[in-house]
């Protein structure tokens, strides 16, 4: 990725709203289409997240989520896995707070690929905001959800909290939002959210996608502190 390449993925995730997190969909066999149903509702980020996978089959998975990301223009991320990160040539690279630390990842990945951070508290979202090694970062789970077995959910008062703050950087609502509850994480201050299972388990990908993205479209237009942190430095 040369440094254009870099600044054009910077600039890309400033303006994503809606970010989808699927599982390899090895029972169904239908990751590919499912990816081109969800992109083509209006999903910006695509992660595939599956622990199950050796690396081997993630990388092969990998190739096939970059290809359809790039038919639709969309950005495509690799969880947790930086090793798969560097090999697969992966624009966006998201960390937790138990994984690799921002400067392990930049010294394994360099400076081109965006880098996410998790945070479940209000000062671990303070210290990513601030970290130059950090391009976005998600607060969550702001409900509880069968993807977090055992992390206990957040509230929508974090949400809010968080977007008092007025962060600089790009950050993303994640965790059991839904197209019944956006409203209320739009109301407490995102613009932006995480989803898996809102789209992973609709009858209809697409529309499931186009829905979510709609609303979020139209709330980021409405003056408030989320609206703070459109553009990515870096």
């Amino acid at each position: 990725m040369t440094p254009g390449d870099a600044s054009a993925v910077r600039t890309r995730l400033a303006s994503a709203h809606l970010y989808l997190c699927t599982d390899a969909r090895e029972g169904t066999g239908d990751l590919e289409e499912f990816l081109d149903a969800a992109l083509a509702g209006g999903v910006d980020v695509v992660q595939l997240r599956d622990p199950g996978l050796d690396a081997a089959r993630e990388l092969e998975l990998q190739e096939l989520v970059r290809d359809v990301a790039e038919r639709h223009g969309a950005l495509w991320a690799v969880n947790d896995r930086a090793d798969v990160a560097r090999l697969a040539g992966a624009p966006v690279v998201h960390m937790g707070q138990r994984d690799l630390p921002t400067p392990g990842v930049r010294e394994l990945l360099g400076g081109a690929p965006v880098l996410g951070r998790s945070t479940h508290t209000l000062d671990q979202a303070a210290v990513a905001d601030a970290d130059p090694a950090v391009d976005y970062f998600c607060v969550g789970p702001v409900w509880a959800t069968p993807t977090k077995p055992g992390r206990p959910a957040v509230g929508l008062e974090l949400v809010a909290e968080v977007a008092a703050t007025a962060p600089s950087s790009p950050w993303f609502a994640i965790g059991g939002v839904d197209l019944t509850n956006v409203d209320e994480v739009i109301d407490a201050g995102a613009r932006r959210v995480v989803v898996v299972r809102a789209i992973t388990a609709a009858a209809d990908p697409a529309a499931a996608a186009r829905a979510l993205a709609g609303r979020l479209r139209e709330a980021a237009d409405r003056p408030g502190p989320a609206v703070a942190g459109g553009t990515v430095e870096g």
